[in-house]
């Protein structure tokens, strides 16, 4: 048995994760290429190994004739009567090969396609298990700076994290660890080439799938997600489950799960809403924390006119318009957002039917129109009522006692 050899080949299957069937066809390999540098040609040759105790058989196999014209692949009747006194001519004869004769030159050839092999199974292995993890989340230790890209060590391979791929104002230290997103991993003759990313909107849903166990069992759906890297993210969320809140679930005991996710993001504010079958309600919760008067959505065209109270339209816009263009990313619409004024100036009131003359009392925001007039009193037919509006809860005012004619 040789141990040795054996013992090389269980090392190498452990620590790197190469197969020994690979190894033993590699070592097979080696001896036919040392064959065909020693002899010239190795197409006779034959190479049997056995895996439980890596002993190799070596043999050529030659044509027993009278006249030898090809030592290599032919053998004298009287030689090959010197190994067995049965052959005649025209038999083949199984002659066992040295390895120990070879030259220096067919020796190192034979190690250098062994160990031409192993690299290349690493390689298949490293990219076999970075390709599986495509799309997915690691853990990284940043290496060094390469220009402004950045090199992040994954473990048995090294990622690149581009330019444009980095959170605008965020340092990264060497030896820091971060969590990344696998881009794409491409198969080089160099090796894998690791793409990964952390201004991906992915890269935030896949932190809460680790977070959230209801997501992970399936309860809680994340619907949609809209993001600026490094400034603030909205994510739709659903529950299969009516008594699962989906908000409650990702946002944790005391925020404990989605601050989880800020801090890991460097302090990204995080918008977490209900998803909605209804185009309009979905819009409404899209453009929180900003209230919302009415939405009159057009499902063909993907296109919403939104009313806000006149003190909420700087903040339903947001920041140089964040909120908007990040609710518009998320529901899918091109949103037009008016104030109250905008609304009443442009006609839009009388259009989908409004009442200003009643409001509800008590309320936070007293004097703020939040009723739909009833489609029957406004002279219209339903079907003449978008979509988007749900007039069943609607809020319906009560009849107007006339006026008192002695007054």
């Amino acid at each position: 048995m040789n141990k040795e050899l054996l013992e090389a080949l269980n090392i190498l299957e452990k620590e790197k994760d190469i197969s020994k069937d690979t190894l033993l066809e590699a070592i097979e390999t080696s001896l036919l290429t040392a064959c065909k540098n020693h002899f010239g040609k190795a197409d006779n040759i034959k190479v049997h190994m056995d895996p439980e105790t890596c002993d190799y058989e070596l043999y050529a196999e030659k044509e027993v004739v009278e006249l030898v014209e090809d030592p290599v692949l032919q053998i004298s009747l009287e030689d090959a009567r010197k190994l067995s006194g049965t052959y005649s001519v025209g038999d083949i004869v199984r002659q066992d090969i040295k390895s120990k004769e070879f030259g220096r030159i067919a020796t190192q050839n034979a190690k250098n396609v062994i160990l031409q092999k192993i690299r290349e199974e690493e390689r298949k292995v490293v990219f076999d298990q970075f390709y599986a993890k495509e799309r997915e989340v690691v853990t990284g230790i940043v290496q060094r700076y390469i220009g402004r890209n950045i090199s992040v060590n994954l473990g048995k391979a090294d990622a690149m994290l581009n330019e444009n791929e980095q959170v605008r104002g965020e340092v990264y230290e060497p030896t820091e660890r971060i969590k990344v997103f696998i881009l794409e991993v491409k198969d080089t003759t160099r090796g894998p080439r690791i793409l990964v990313s952390r201004t991906h909107p992915e890269l935030v849903k896949r932190l809460f799938e680790a977070e959230v166990a209801e997501i992970q069992e399936g309860i809680v759906e994340i619907k949609a997600i809209s993001r600026e890297a490094g400034s603030r993210t909205k994510m739709a969320v659903w529950s299969n489950d009516p008594n699962v809140d989906p908000v409650g679930a990702c946002v944790g005991v005391n925020g404990s799960r989605v601050n989880s996710v800020v801090d890991e993001l460097r302090g990204e504010k995080i918008d977490i809403i209900n998803w909605s079958d209804n185009s309009a309600e979905l819009i409404e919760n899209a453009l929180s924390p900003a209230k919302v008067i009415c939405v009159l959505a057009d499902d063909d065209e993907r296109t919403a006119q939104v009313v806000v109270p006149d003190y909420q339209l700087s903040l339903a816009i947001g920041k140089v318009g964040q909120n908007a263009r990040l609710a518009a990313r998320l529901t899918g619409y091109k949103i037009d957002i008016k104030s109250e004024t905008q609304a009443r100036e442009s006609g839009l009131f009388e259009e989908i039917g409004y009442i200003e003359d009643y409001y509800e009392e008590g309320g936070e925001d007293e004097g703020t129109p939040e009723s739909f007039e009833n489609p029957e009193t406004a002279g219209l037919e339903y079907e003449d009522v978008p979509e988007a509006y749900d007039f069943d809860d609607a809020f319906q005012p009560e009849e107007i006692p006339e006026p008192d004619e002695e007054r």
